[in-house]
């Protein structure tokens, strides 16, 4: 599965994570929405439906936040002149991905509320299990919600305890102590930027600095790209508040055992960029170790080992480099086609893929192929491709997964469908490879994952079942952040 062909087949079998978050506070004053944009562009990978940007002025009105958003990608939604007028030194930004019946401008973020105490613009990241009970605790008090997302449910939350807190980030700190499930937050109050990151630390938010402004951002790839120093991660569980006294620290949410952390293993394996550092771990190194494993795990006789663009090329690398058999290059991938492309019909979904990659088939005839890729899920698409190699003459083709297989839903922010619709569940792996057509398959063992992560703790419920947090009793899944 790779992520770009698989956003342009309605229901087909690629991942999304859901939500990328970027914010700024410049101490000197200057304007940084350009900045909050190269940095949401950078994140364009975690979620290619919409976008938005919140500014204002901490010398200015409290009530005064600008905000522009909108469906599709981030070059789409944003030019020069909107992002001219969104003037202000203070920012929060946000791209994200739904998963079912939510994509409506109303549920592009980042979400803006005018309350009794002032405002704030939040942009979230995850998904909570307990968003519905939470809900109906504001609608019974009056709440009446103008989106469908979770997200609105945090920021009504925050309002709600900022009344009777001292500060905003004492309202997050209250408003954190009734979530549960992941949550990457970015919050703008009229003179603070605050970060906060669930106590799993189930996704990424890290810390950085230009200058005299401080950044918050998904990945550190996003630090990159604006020119920012990265300074550390947010630690899972606690809030970070910048104001013009510089960095606060609130660690009274972090585990008291740091072992029953839960990282989404997924990050490491396919949602982060390969340039960008998780907690300490790079995940292209992370990615070239799981390629290592599985040659020697799964070793084949082949004379080409080639990866799926883009995401299963650093697997592959490692594999090659473990194996020795050559890394090469099998398939040529048309970057011009966009979350805007026209979807195909049913009547034409065969060709969705060809669209969107084409086989060398010079580099392929006559050869036996080992072809690396991130996961499988409903093995539609990686069906496919196994037959392109084949219909392009490879002689053989091996198919290697850099993960386990999937077996159940994720309720954390990874829109996993149900098990009913994983080719893997209730199969063994010698039916999957008949699914597939390939020569043979294998994937990445189950006791190497902790490997890719360097011992960190992290979350497998997709592959074990293990959730680290009771799921919920129905699907809530669809409203994410």
């Amino acid at each position: 599965m790779a992520f770009d062909i698989e956003q342009q087949v309605e229901m087909e079998s690629g991942l999304h994570e859901e939500c990328g978050v970027m914010g700024v506070y410049d101490l000197d004053g200057n304007d940084v929405a350009s900045t909050v944009y190269y940095g949401l562009f950078a994140l364009q990978h975690r979620g290619q439906e919409s976008c938005g940007i919140a500014v204002s002025d901490t010398d200015g009105p409290k009530k005064n936040i600008q905000v522009h958003k909108g469906m599709g990608l981030v070059n789409e939604v944003f030019s020069s002149e909107n992002l001219e007028k969104l003037k202000g030194n203070i920012g929060v930004g946000h791209v994200r991905y739904s998963t079912a019946g939510s994509s409506t401008r109303e549920n592009a973020q980042p979400l803006v509320l005018n309350y009794y105490k002032g405002t704030l613009a939040l942009a979230h990241n995850g998904n909570l299990i307990n968003a519905l009970e939470l809900r109906e605790e504001l609608e019974k008090t009056g709440a009446i919600f103008q989106t469908t997302i979770d997200s609105e449910v945090i920021a009504y939350h925050i309002a709600k305890e900022r009344i009777n807190s001292g500060t905003a980030e004492e309202a997050v700190l209250a408003a954190m102590r009734k979530l549960k499930g992941a949550y990457s937050l970015i919050v703008m109050s009229p003179r603070k930027l605050i970060g906060a990151r669930d106590p799993f630390g189930f996704r990424p938010l890290c810390i950085g600095k230009r200058d005299n402004a401080y950044l918050l951002a998904s990945e550190t790839c996003a630090l990159d790209t604006v020119g920012a120093e990265f300074v550390r991660d947010v630690e899972p569980g606690e809030i970070v508040t910048i104001s013009k006294e510089g960095i606060l620290s609130n660690r009274s949410m972090c585990q008291n055992n740091p072992s029953k952390e839960a990282r989404c293993i997924f990050e490491y394996i396919y949602f982060a960029r390969p340039d960008s550092v998780f907690d300490g771990i790079g995940v292209n190194a992370s990615r070239i170790r799981a390629g290592r494993f599985l040659a020697q795990d799964s070793p084949v006789e082949a004379d080409l080992v080639v990866g799926v663009p883009e995401s299963g090329n650093p697997a592959a690398q490692g594999y090659a480099m473990e194996s020795g058999i050559p890394y090469g290059t099998a398939f040529i991938k048309n970057s011009y086609v966009g979350r805007t492309f026209i979807k195909p019909k049913q009547s034409m979904r065969e060709s969705s893929v060809q669209v969107k990659l084409n086989v060398l088939k010079e580099n392929v005839k006559g050869k036996r192929i080992i072809m690396i890729d991130d996961s499988i899920v409903r093995g539609t698409t990686c069906g496919r491709i196994v037959r392109m190699l084949k219909d392009a003459g490879a002689k053989e083709v091996h198919v290697r997964i850099s993960s386990p297989p999937f077996l159940h839903p994720c309720y954390f922010g990874t829109d996993i469908p149900t098990e009913d619709q994983l080719v893997a569940y209730g199969k063994t792996v010698e039916e999957i490879r008949e699914i597939l057509g390939a020569d043979s398959l294998a994937y990445l063992d189950m006791s190497r994952l902790g490997e890719l992560c360097e011992g960190l703790p992290y979350c497998d419920a997709c592959f074990s079942g293990n959730y680290p947090l009771d799921p919920p009793k129905h699907d809530i899944r669809g409203e994410q952040g």
